[in-house]
Parts: structure tokens; sequence; C-alpha cells
């Protein structure tokens, strides 16, 4: 018959945790001496210490290790997820084939729709081709004067484009000016007000001289003085149709709700006369007049010119500078000139002390 300590519920416990092969040592009879030596009372042990050593010089192991034992009995270890380690083979996509429209619709007249197959994607060029077109020969942003007589001062909305310089190009800043312009230009004529938006381009005045100069220097090697003023302001004018189309087209393909028969040039006859009319009446009132001031030349322009053209340095005194517009000063071996500097100087008087 098996002893009663092997039937213990406690041992059996104990016993689960054991690793295979192994066993608990036979536990000591209360009352039983070993060597001859009297019974001793068993010290309490501290949890977790280590058990004496069993029988056959086996080392008795202690509650916590062996559950630490059976956990880790059937606890496999798991490999750490390797993330985009798999080799996939890339496939290069096809590039799609350019999409290319022709717009087919004569201009002026309203674009058929149904003979236009619809497209998978949005594409710009045949979404917006022939409309402006239209809309400019409907006359849908123009006003007619004889509507806009008989309302009042409330029902009237008129705007002049800040004309952009004809030597460049329409920036970022340019179309956010022209989309809040015709926002207000098209939410007043929704309520039925008599609206005119009327664009146009300034001819820039100093920067157009100098850009049409350089190309003359560059194709037949003049300059405005060779060709004298008329020949010269012909120049310009032809610079400008060349050119200054591309700010109108840029217009144009922003959608700007501007009455284009109404289009101005600053060098227009009209204008002209206009800004005559302004410098007169500003002398006769006393606003516009002439004195002696200090103002700003301009080496290569052979001309006075704004506070806004001028790059301002400070000198201390005597100061030679390189004047990237003249061939040099013959007197430095730089080629420089001195700035920073007053002469004065007085002529004796007949008579005079």
């Amino acid at each position: 018959m098996a002893d009663t300590w092997e039937q213990d519920e406690k041992f059996a416990a104990l016993a689960a945790y054991l690793p295979e092969g192994a066993s608990l040592p036979k536990p000591a009879v209360s009352g039983e001496v070993v060597g001859g030596d009297a019974p001793k009372e068993e010290e309490p042990k501290k949890e977790g210490a280590d058990a004496p050593p069993a029988q056959g010089g086996e080392k008795k192991l202690s509650k916590n290790q062996l559950k630490k034992l059976a956990k880790g009995k059937n606890k496999q270890k798991k490999e750490k997820p390797q993330w985009n380690t798999a080799k996939k083979d890339k496939k290069v996509k096809a590039a799609p084939p350019k999409f290319e429209f022709k717009n087919e619709t004569p201009k002026g007249e309203k674009k058929d729709l149904s003979k236009i197959p619809m497209q998978d994607a949005y594409h710009p060029s045949a979404v917006e081709a022939a409309w402006q077109e239209w809309w400019e020969a409907k006359g849908f942003y123009s006003c007619d004067p004889k509507v806009a007589a008989g309302r009042s001062k409330d029902e009237k909305f008129v705007m002049v484009i800040p004309p952009p310089n004809v030597t460049g190009s329409l920036h970022l800043g340019h179309a956010l000016t022209a989309a809040v312009e015709d926002t207000l230009t098209r939410w007043h004529r929704m309520k039925g007000h008599a609206t005119l938006y009327v664009p146009g381009t300034d001819h820039a005045g100093i920067a157009t001289q100098s850009v049409v100069e350089k190309m003359l220097t560059k194709n037949e090697g003049k300059n405005r003085h060779d060709l004298g003023r008329e020949a010269f302001v012909r120049k310009v004018w032809e610079w400008k149709d060349e050119y200054g189309g591309r700010i109108t087209g840029q217009l144009r393909r922003l959608g700007s709700s501007v009455d284009w028969k109404r289009e101005r040039f600053t060098m227009d006859d009209m204008l002209s006369k206009a800004v005559v009319e302004a410098f007169n009446r500003f002398h006769e009132k006393g606003i516009l007049y002439r004195a002696n001031r200090l103002g700003n030349w301009s080496c290569a322009l052979k001309s006075a010119i704004s506070d806004i053209e001028v790059d301002y340095i400070e000198l201390e005194g005597r100061t030679y500078l390189e004047v990237k517009t003249h061939k040099g000063n013959p007197k430095d071996p730089k080629g420089r000139y001195e700035f920073g500097t007053l002469t004065s100087f007085a002529y004796p008087l007949e008579g005079s002390d």
C-alpha cells in the first residue's frame, strides 16, 4: 500500500510542477532518529529559500522555483516578426498614354458636350476649352450704359483691375487678388446690379524702357537715343503687342469676368490725355509745382527716377564704388568712382572784398 504522504493533495500539486523524470524526496517521519541523534525541532524557513539537498545529492526545489519551472515547461519562444523581409518583385507600371484634346468647337460658339465622349479622369484642357470665347461672344460680362444710367448709386458696382506690369507674367499674388475681385463682381452681378469689371495692363515706365532697350542693344546694337523718341515708342508698342498678350491670356484662363471690350493699356491715347488733364488740374490747385530738390539720377537710364527705384547705401566718408552701367574711371586701377565727398569752390567777384 502506498504511503499516505504520496496521496496528499499538496504533494500532488507540487509534483505536477516537476520536470519530466524528477521526483520529490521522501519527507522524514516525525520522531525518526537519524544517526542516533535526538530529534530536533525544525526551524521555520522563509518562503522562497532553497530547500536542503535531497537524497542522492539532488537539491530540493522551493515552491517558487517549481512554479517558475512549470510556467516555462510548455512555453515556446516566440520569434519577433520581421517586417518587409519578403522580397517582392517590383513591377514597373507603364505610364498611361498622354491625353490630347483637340478643340473642334468654332470660336465664339457654345460647346456641344454631346459630341465629346466622357473621359475616365478630369482633364482641364478638355473641360475648360471653348467656354471663355463663348462667354465673351455673348457679352455676359459687359454692362449696358443705358441700363446703368437708370440705376441708383447702391445698385452700381464698378471695379478697375490693378493693372499688372506688361513686362512680366501673373504670379500667385495676382491670382489671389483676381479671385477676390472676381468674387465681389459676380456677387453684385447676381444681385442684379449694374456691374462692370475693367481689365488692363500697365506700361511699367522704367521697367519696360529698360527691357526694350536691352533687346535693342542685343539685337541691333542701338539704344533709345540712337532711334529717337518716336521710333523708340513704336518699338515699345511692338514689344507690348508681342508679349503683353501673355497676361491677358492668363486672366482668361483664370475665368475672370472682366469686360474685355473695355481693355486698356496705360499708354493708350485716351489714358494719356487723362494723365495730362490730371497733371494740369493738380498744377492749377497748387498740388503739383516745380521747385529745386535733391533728386535721383540714373546714369544708365539718363533719367530722373523715383525713390522706390533706388537702393540706398550709407557712406561714412570717401568711398570708391563700381558703377556697373559705366565704362569705368580711367584714374582708378579698378575703374571705380569716388563717392561720399562734397567739393565746394568759389570765384572772386570783381570789386568785392
